[in-house]
């Protein structure tokens, strides 16, 4: 059974904590403060009593007690009563009063303190003999601790402090979660129809600034991918469209008019048209997994050896001329830096119209990978548009009807995913793709020869086409092999 409610509020738990636990330490402050405030009243009064009390019982031993008593300190209560309660003498503020007190002091025990009532009292029994007078010295109670005045005192100032520290810490844990109460409010007004909304930065480097930030930086890149995937979607189904409209009239011309249609062409058509969506499928499938899929296992990858083992996989089409430096060390996927580098050498192969050049260097800090065909080219304003998905320019339709249109894209995905660039750059002839990812251990790699670190693009005579490629240098690899690859897998 649950007694104390939950308080939903941290506005409300944080000042209920706070005031809580003031309230302990007020009490106990309080309590002690008390007992030390009204041990020291008495006891500076009982001191005060006890010398003036010793000084009137030496008196009367020495039979120099008068009856009126005299007073000159702050002690005002002075009464000398005898065995039988008859007072012998009294101070002018007790004279002709009853005895301050009917207690006497036992003869072993001559020095007594009394509270009687609103008093402070010292009695002294002047000798330890049956019938000796007892002298009471004393003042009143001082006002503050009558009627437990000084309780109320400290209970007061606790509650006057209670409050404030209670209004002190709501005033305070609503100011600090203001901004969390903007950014709710602004959160709920984004849909998915709207997401250009970004919560309010508060001022500062605090806590709530950095999840401020954090929340536009994940709204920026839900909106990216909103509208990639509406773009996707639409690009998507307009270029399955196509194909499946097409198929779709070869089938019904084939059952209408089944005398006028040559079957066997129908069928290579439609072979082709069920080709041409299987491969734009699985290039749409490859770039779903690159967007949303776990990043791939990464590895030591030698860029210099993967293209050249890349360009001798290729042995159909114009030849392609590499000249590539070992020991150019990458970390990432190898299977998807070789589905880039395939994609590179096919799409320049396509448009060459006598060879494919293709050289690997390390410049920078950086593995450099050139592509370049000696084709048509590729406009400057067409340069950032081959990359988008389904972009196929009027050349490559002509030089191939059933590609996909996805091969760039994907590769540029790829790319992005190792933290390199992919872009096409000037040439003198044809396009030139220049690929570039980061080094691993660059500081550390052994430094290439001079004719590697500098390498020149050649001219067909002067490399060796794909089929006759010429040896490459002897393989070297990084001094800290095993700690790169161990910082490769862990990156």
């Amino acid at each position: 059974m649950r007694f104390v409610p939950r308080l939903r509020s941290i506005q409300a738990r944080y000042t209920t904590t706070a005031t809580a636990l003031l309230l302990i330490v007020l009490i106990a402050v309080s309590a002690s403060s008390d007992l030390a405030i009204r041990y020291r009243i008495q006891d500076d009064a009982f001191n005060d009593a006890e010398r003036v009390a010793s000084q009137w019982s030496a008196a009367v031993r020495n039979g120099n007690m008068p009856s009126l008593i005299p007073t000159s300190t702050g002690v005002n209560l002075i009464q000398l009563v005898d065995a039988r309660g008859k007072v012998l003498g009294a101070s002018r503020e007790v004279w002709g009063k009853p005895p301050l007190s009917a207690i006497r002091p036992p003869s072993d025990d001559r020095f007594q303190r009394l509270t009687d009532g609103c008093l402070i009292l010292m009695a002294i029994r002047v000798s330890p003999t049956a019938d000796a007078p007892v002298v009471y010295a004393g003042i009143e109670e001082p006002s503050i601790l009558r009627k437990h005045r000084l309780e109320y005192f400290f209970a007061g100032s606790a509650l006057i402090l209670l409050i404030f520290a209670a209004w002190m810490t709501w005033a305070v844990v609503g100011r600090t979660l203001r901004p969390v109460a903007a950014i709710r409010e602004r959160m709920s007004e984004i849909t998915v129809s709207d997401l250009s909304l970004r919560v309010p930065m508060p001022p500062g480097e605090d806590e709530f600034a950095l999840l401020a930030s954090t929340a536009n930086q994940t709204l920026a890149r839900l909106q990216e991918a909103v509208e990639q995937q509406r773009q996707f979607a639409s690009t998507t189904s307009h270029e399955l469209r196509n194909p499946i409209a097409g198929l779709r009239t070869q089938l019904e011309e084939a059952l209408l008019y089944p005398d006028d249609v040559d079957s066997r062409e129908t069928i290579q058509g439609a072979l082709s048209a069920t080709g041409r969506l299987e491969a734009i499928v699985n290039d749409l499938l490859l770039l779903a997994r690159l967007r949303v899929a776990d990043p791939a296992a990464r590895e030591l990858v030698d860029i210099g050896k993967l293209v050249e083992e890349e360009a001798e996989a290729q042995t159909s089409g114009v030849p392609v001329y590499v000249h590539a430096v070992s020991g150019v060390w990458v970390c990432g996927s190898q299977i998807q830096l070789i589905r880039v580098v395939g994609n590179l050498l096919s799409n320049a192969r396509r448009h060459a119209e006598v060879s494919v050049k293709i050289s690997v260097e390390s410049v920078g800090g950086q593995a450099v990978v050139a592509v370049v065909d000696d084709g048509a080219g590729i406009a400057p304003a067409d340069r950032e548009r081959v990359f988008e998905r389904f972009t196929r320019l009027d050349d490559g339709r002509r030089r191939d009807s059933g590609g996909s249109g996805l091969g760039l894209a994907i590769s540029r995905d790829i790319v992005r995913s190792h933290y390199g660039t992919l872009r096409i750059e000037d040439s003198p002839r044809g396009a030139r793709f220049v690929l570039r990812l980061p080094l691993m251990d660059a500081e550390r790699t052994v430094p290439s020869s001079p004719q590697e670190t500098s390498p020149q693009e050649t001219s067909p005579q002067e490399a060796s086409p794909q089929h006759a490629l010429p040896q490459a240098a002897p393989r070297r690899e990084p001094p800290s092999r095993i700690a790169a690859f161990s910082r490769c897998r862990g990156a």
